[in-house]
């Protein structure tokens, strides 16, 4: 039941699409037993959530390690789990709720001696996630997730005095090195700020993550050496609002400076960027990404909706308008962009011509990579007090009618890529074929984009997980791509 990483986000219209599209469970690595005399347990994690809340997981991994727990690949067994939860959307909680009752019932079944939740459910319900879930043996909130071998060595001391670690947020990120990472061994995520100062009217982060604080350069830095020297190639950077990186530290945008920091690390092949909101995209943002050598030409911007009611109601701080100038801008001069996007339909008060601007967006922007969200109704939200709220039939045929025009645009793209020759970095090796290993190009982020299924003859013996090669694509299926390596 190994579950690490689920981040079933995209609704997708065509069910073979999301198998190959969206995230799929990742096995937990096992370490050595090391000396019996000094080890203190056995402990199993289960991750749902964002590439922020991985982070987190591989933090605790790495502290739990250093103390002398030995992680394991299944619960069922274990001293302890950790499960770290996601609350982003109701389906998110839900998900989260199921996990820890299926720990609970292993616990009860003698599987394992304890419980752990921590993450964002736990600081969304604090204490009250105990009165929920009485089995629950100990609560740690985002921000006291360094508490988490404290946590697992009173609860296997059998000591019961502090079930709940709660700390307010600090000033700055926390600091996320000696990691034990999960990931593939040449991807990693690089978080470089936590929380945000947006006031978007449907998101409950602010809340959990508290606001925007920036990791000084120096520390990024030294992060992402760390990375680079086990072995890292792609690095992905992430955050709550990436654009939005050292206003509250240095008094103005300073992502550019960090990039630029980024790009000198020896071993660092291609620097991802997610989350990156529109405003604070600069012209030297432009013109960095697109002269670097580095950067990928590949951005996720979540833009939420085109309607410039619908963005007022959001509290975007946008319009259509200037998002359009802004893609204007990106796709003249970024070569090659790859542009992803997230949308919510469903929104209170989204009229049917609102939502018919949204698609006509869609078509004339086309973007690479889009995911779609029913708007959720989160009680502790702005949004949740607006008019116009509609039933959730309506949200998802919403839904479906946008991801099925998106997902002509996406097979399109895919067509379009046949007969080209594209880098291509290696994650794994098929279970089904010695001979076929599977990657991504520049244009699909870990975990929720697409894959390319490389025929390498004469490779079954050879580990080339991690590397890059130029590959012909020679067939495009749906979302996916097959090719074979260059001459």
């Amino acid at each position: 039941m190994a579950r690490l990483h689920l981040m079933k986000t995209l609704p997708i219209v065509d069910p073979a699409a999301e198998a190959s599209c969206g995230a799929a469970a990742r096995p937990l690595p096992a370490i050595p037993p090391g000396d019996p005399a000094t080890r203190r347990g056995t402990f199993s994690v289960i991750t749902l959530g964002c590439p922020k809340n991985l982070v987190d997981s591989e933090r605790m991994l790495g502290l739990l390690r250093d103390d002398g727990w030995q992680l394991v690949p299944e619960p069922v067994g274990s001293d302890l789990v950790i499960v770290n939860t996601c609350a982003f959307l109701e389906a998110s909680r839900q998900e989260s709720y199921g996990v820890i009752d299926e720990m609970l019932a292993l616990k009860r079944a003698g599987g394992t001696r304890g419980v752990i939740v921590a993450g964002c459910l736990a600081e969304r319900q604090k204490e009250g996630l105990l009165a929920e879930r009485p089995g629950v043996d100990a609560v740690i909130g985002v921000f006291s997730r360094d508490e988490v071998a404290r946590a697992a060595e009173r609860l296997v001391g059998g000591l019961g005095d502090q079930r709940t670690v709660f700390k307010p947020a600090p000033a700055r990120a926390l600091d996320d090195s000696g990691r034990l990472r999960v990931t593939p061994r040449h991807v990693a995520y690089l978080k470089i700020s936590e929380g945000c100062d947006r006031t978007c009217t449907f998101c409950s982060i602010p809340r959990m993550r508290g606001e925007h604080a920036t990791k000084p350069i120096e520390e990024v830095v030294r992060e992402a050496r760390e990375l680079a020297a086990d072995g890292v190639k792609e690095l992905v950077i992430v955050a709550q609002d990436t654009t939005y990186y050292g206003i509250d530290l240095y008094g103005e945008p300073r992502l550019v400076e960090l990039l630029g920091e980024l790009e000198k690390i020896d071993g660092i092949r291609w620097i991802r960027l997610m989350y990156l909101y529109p405003i604070h995209f600069s012209d030297r943002l432009i013109d960095t990404i697109a002269g670097s050598g580095r950067i990928i030409p590949y951005l996720d911007m979540p833009l939420q909706h085109a309607s410039d009611a619908v963005l007022k109601r959001m509290q975007r701080r946008t319009n259509r308008a200037a998002t359009e100038e802004l893609l204007g801008k990106l796709r003249d001069r970024i070569p090659d962009l790859v542009l992803r996007t997230t949308f919510i339909t469903g929104f209170p008060g989204e009229t049917r011509e609102q939502f018919a601007e949204l698609l006509e967006f869609v078509r004339r922007w086309r973007f690479e990579r889009v995911g779609v969200f029913t708007y959720s109704l989160e009680g502790d939200t702005p949004a949740a007090r607006l008019d116009g709220h509609m039933p959730e039939e309506e949200k998802a045929i919403r839904r479906d009618e946008l991801m099925q025009l998106q997902q002509g645009i996406a097979h399109e793209h895919a067509r379009r890529q046949v007969g080209r020759t594209v880098d291509v970095i290696l994650d794994r090796r098929s279970d089904e074929r010695a001979d076929v290993w599977i990657g991504r190009t520049k244009a699909d982020a870990p975990d929720i984009d697409c894959a390319v299924y490389v025929t390498a003859a004469g490779s079954e013996g050879q580990a080339l997980a991690g590397g890059i090669m130029p590959v012909e694509i020679v067939a495009a299926s749906g979302y996916d791509l097959a090719g074979v390596p260059a001459e």
